[in-house]
């Protein structure tokens, strides 16, 4: 079969170096959309460079990603790409991510979970430079049709919405050509691009990177609840409920508790459609 846990989890992990710039801190901002209106002072923290500071989200493709697509090339792991979608993200801040880095990142296959008609891949990464740890980044890899392997399910805890009105509520429009602009910082699924393949794949037509919603959230939540101050995020997860074609509108309602925001996502001109559910953003 194509997935052998046993190998895959047992496999040494993987190390590369990475670097990143501001560079790649301003595509990646102008990919969730940042930079509207272009001379906001808000927005000016997103794009501009004398001003800038990182969303902690950028975690998710520095180095293009390279634990992610080191994960799915992990021995005992080969899969078609038309059958992978995203199921959840993870990602835990052990300090503000610098706008110019240099780091070693380790990547190796955590788990691999048993779902039936699917397999779950674990994907785990840290990051570090000289000053130490800088995040720890988990995604959560659907495989469809490499399930029923007599594996472990795994965990399958759902949270809550909470049954009061949520304290704050935003529209975040995106662009007909956000998943063009986005894959630029180094996801070149063509799941995202190529209408054939999205075909393949099940899709009237592409669809959007599922981190570029968990992208431009964490963004709604830092410029609504933490005052636009993105050293404030340690921890942030969620679990793909839904896709999101380029084009629609994403509406983000956030309920505020001490220490974390929880948070909801749908898709307005679908019948609120969820994309984002078990959503949780903890920050100090």
């Amino acid at each position: 079969m194509p997935i052998d846990a046993a190998k895959a989890v047992a496999a040494e992990p993987r190390s590369a170096e990475i670097t990143w710039g501001h560079k790649d801190i301003q595509l990646y901002h102008l990919g969730l959309g940042a930079g509207l209106p272009a001379t906001d002072p808000d927005e000016l923290r997103y794009t501009l460079e004398s001003k800038l500071h990182v969303l902690p989200s950028f975690a998710t493709v520095a180095g293009a990603g390279l634990g992610v697509v080191g994960g799915l090339s992990a021995p005992g792991v080969e899969v078609d790409l038309a059958h992978v979608l995203h199921g959840g993200q993870t990602i835990e801040l052990h300090r503000p991510i610098p706008v110019e880095g240099r780091a070693t990142t380790t990547s190796r296959v955590a788990a691999v979970y048993d779902k039936t008609k699917a397999a779950v891949l674990v994907l785990r990464t840290e990051v570090a430079d000289d000053d130490g740890p800088l995040w720890t980044a988990d995604a959560q890899i659907f495989v469809r049709g490499e399930g029923g392997f007599g594996g472990e399910r795994g965990p399958s805890e759902r949270l809550e919405v909470p049954s009061r009105e949520p304290d704050s509520t935003v529209d975040r429009p995106l662009r007909e050509d956000q998943a063009l602009l986005y894959r630029l910082s180094g996801d070149w699924n063509p799941l995202h691009a190529d209408p054939e393949f999205a075909k393949l794949a099940g899709f009237d037509r592409p669809i959007l990177h599922g981190l570029c919603s968990y992208g431009v959230t964490l963004k709604a939540v830092v410029d609504t609840v933490l005052d636009g101050d993105v050293s404030r995020v340690t921890r942030y997860s969620t679990r793909f409920a839904g896709i999101v074609f380029p084009g629609e509108t994403l509406r983000v309602r956030m309920w505020r508790e001490p220490g974390r925001v929880q948070v909801t996502v749908a898709a307005v001109e679908r019948d609120e459609a969820p994309v984002l559910a078990d959503t949780v953003i903890t920050h100090t």
